[in-house]
This record gives C-alpha cells, sequence and structure tokens, in this order.
C-alpha cells in the first residue's frame, strides 16, 4: 500500500518552553501525492503553525511529521512556499527573483552556471502561463500587487517542488484580483499537478482549489472535520453559484462557528 505523501501523527507544537503557548495538541492528517488540499478555521488556531513543521522550518515539540517517506528534521528543499506577502527582492529583476531559489537549491545550483540559458527559459515559460510574459526586465516596484503575487507563485515552482505550500497568498488582494489568480493557481495545478497545502481563511477559496478542505479546531489547534469538493475541474465562476457550493461553503462556516465557541462539530 503506497505511503501518503505527507502524514502528520499526532502533532503538538508549543512556544516558548513547557509554561509557553500550545498551538496545536494531537493534530493529524494525511495528504495524498498530487492532492490539492485547503486547510481552514479561527484565527490563531495554528494553521501558519502547521505549514512551518510540514516544511521544515520548525520542528514539533511532540508527534510525527513524514514527508515523501522521510521523517522531516530539517527545512525540505523539496517545497515551493508562497506567502501573504510576496516578498520579493527589490533590487532583482522579476526573472532574477523568479531564479532566485535555483540559486539555493542543491541540485539547481551545480547546474545553473552551465545551463543557465536553459533555467531562465523555463522561468520565462513560468512567467508566460502566469499572465506575465515580457515583465522579466521589470522590478517589483513597476509591478501591481496581483502581478508581483503571480512572480511569488513562479518563484515557488521554479524548482518543480512536488510539495507546495501556499500561506494566506492572495489575502492582501483586492475579490476580482484574488479570483483571478484562483484561475492562474488552478491552472499550474492542472498542468503540473504538485501536492498542495493551501492555509485560507476564504472559504470559497478552499472550495474553489481544492479536493479536500479541512477544519481546524481554535488553538490548541487539531483536525476536527473535512470535507471532499465534488466539483469536477476545471472549475469556472459559474462554479461558485452552484447551489451545491452555497452550501458546501455554508457547511464550513458552520464547523468553524462551533469551532470558534471550543463546541465539538458532528
Amino acid at each position: 500500500m503506497t505511503r501518503p505523501f505527507v502524514e502528520i501523527d499526532r502533532v503538538a507544537m508549543r512556544y516558548g518552553g513547557v509554561e509557553g503557548t500550545l498551538a496545536l495538541q494531537d493534530c493529524s492528517l494525511n495528504v495524498e501525492k498530487g492532492e490539492f488540499i485547503a486547510v481552514v478555521g479561527p484565527s490563531g488556531c495554528g494553521k501558519s503553525t502547521l505549514m512551518r513543521l510540514v516544511s521544515g522550518l520548525w520542528p514539533a515539540t511532540d508527534g510525527n511529521v513524514v514527508v515523501a517517506g522521510e521523517e522531516v528534521d530539517r527545512p525540505l528543499s523539496l517545497v515551493g512556499m508562497a506567502f501573504q506577502n510576496p516578498t520579493l527582492l527589490p533590487w532583482r529583476s522579476i526573472l532574477d527573483n523568479v531564479m532566485l531559489p535555483l540559486e539555493v537549491v542543491p541540485e539547481h545550483r551545480k547546474r545553473l552556471r552551465a545551463e543557465r540559458a536553459k533555467y531562465e527559459q523555463k522561468a520565462l515559460d513560468l512567467l508566460k502561463l502566469v499572465g506575465l510574459e515580457g515583465f522579466g526586465a521589470k522590478y517589483p516596484y513597476q509591478l501591481s500587487g496581483g502581478m508581483q503575487q503571480r512572480t511569488s507563485l513562479c518563484r515557488a515552482l521554479i524548482h518543480e517542488p512536488p510539495l507546495l505550500m501556499l500561506d494566506e497568498p492572495f489575502s492582501a488582494l483586492d475579490v476580482f484580483t484574488r479570483e483571478d489568480l484562483w484561475d492562474v493557481l488552478q491552472q499550474v495545478w492542472m498542468a503540473r499537478k504538485p501536492t498542495v497545502i493551501l492555509v485560507t481563511h476564504d472559504l470559497r477559496e478552499a472550495c474553489y482549489l481544492a479536493d479536500r478542505v479541512l477544519v481546524m479546531s481554535a488553538r490548541p489547534g487539531r483536525i476536527i472535520a473535512e470535507r471532499k469538493v465534488p466539483f469536477a475541474r476545471p472549475r469556472t465562476q459559474e462554479t461558485m453559484v452552484e447551489p451545491e457550493f452555497t452550501k458546501l461553503v455554508a457547511e464550513l462556516r458552520g464547523f468553524i462557528a462551533l469551532a470558534r465557541k471550543g463546541e465539538e462539530v458532528t
């Protein structure tokens, strides 16, 4: 039997020593290879903490985190990450920002000098995929917020990571730009099929993009409910007005309301 690509088993995370804040407790979930999941829950429930544990940025206080069959005990090079803020380097062009991970990931760094033209073309192809063809020579200050976030997504994908971690990547954008980028991300996922873990407060975003939506409790966070998303891909703006879509969003909202009160989800 094939193991899940991501395995989180009874994980706990406490900040500040034995008397510190308990962010996660008895948190377990599995993610299959190539699956797109979304994690939602009340503010402060530990969603972003969970992301950092999976990517190896922080060690768990207790429990096990396994990715691609190996226990996570250090930052993982097989992860691509995008956050709420694009965090582009202002002194680098858009093309050079996208290529930054290639200078860091060992297997690519060794080949970058000898095969730079090949890698530059790969970066340009990604920029074209997200609608930024012709912007490689520009600098971040010359791009809108939505265009910068598209660049950030390309940077997360340039080294072809099998695991993509997205922490509220679109929350700072206006609703129209955000929905445009949902379609961009859906297109990228369908073309490349990385395993994706998306943390979001936007329930419509979760239902539009994910195969499954997982709901976390209030702090200390744990998974208290999950729902499969039944809509065929590619999803469109019309998907969001279907009665079943509205019903799923309402159900998830109800789960989070219960979680805020500390009540059990049935």
